[in-house]
């Protein structure tokens, strides 16, 4: 099981910080730039595990080298059932140094959207902290 997935599981913030490269580039479903850097990147995962709720990985997938994993997940946001994918690609020290997610349908997508706006605030002063 992939350390990532067994981080957010256990919804150890910390564990899933240090997993983190400090210049990781994180593509938000629901955001049109990438976020750049572990600061803003950790503030977004922390929002999302206080959004999501019922949060479930279902499946992972990893690639031969271990460089690049998929880990599907389904959650539900605002009662709206979704299912989406956390690609993550590792350096060679093991820190994911791009995260990107998907999620489906766009309805749920649309809800996911509102509700991390609605941490937008927290988001930026916990990655200015």
């Amino acid at each position: 099981m992939h350390e990532f997935r067994v981080a957010v599981e256990n919804r150890d913030h910390t564990a899933i910080e240090a997993l983190l490269a400090d210049d990781v580039v994180f593509t938000s479903p629901v955001a049109f730039a990438p976020y750049r850097g572990k600061p803003i990147t950790a503030a977004i995962l922390r929002a999302v595990l206080r959004v999501f709720q019922d949060f479930e990985y279902r499946r992972e997938i990893v690639s031969a080298d271990g460089a690049d994993a998929a880990l599907l997940f389904d959650a539900k946001v605002n009662g709206k059932s979704l299912s989406g994918c956390d690609f993550l690609r590792l350096d060679s020290d093991g820190k994911i140094v791009e995260f990107t997610v998907m999620v489906r349908p766009l309805s749920a997508a649309m809800a996911l959207s509102e509700a991390m706006g609605a941490q937008f605030e927290q988001i930026v002063a916990e990655s200015s902290a």
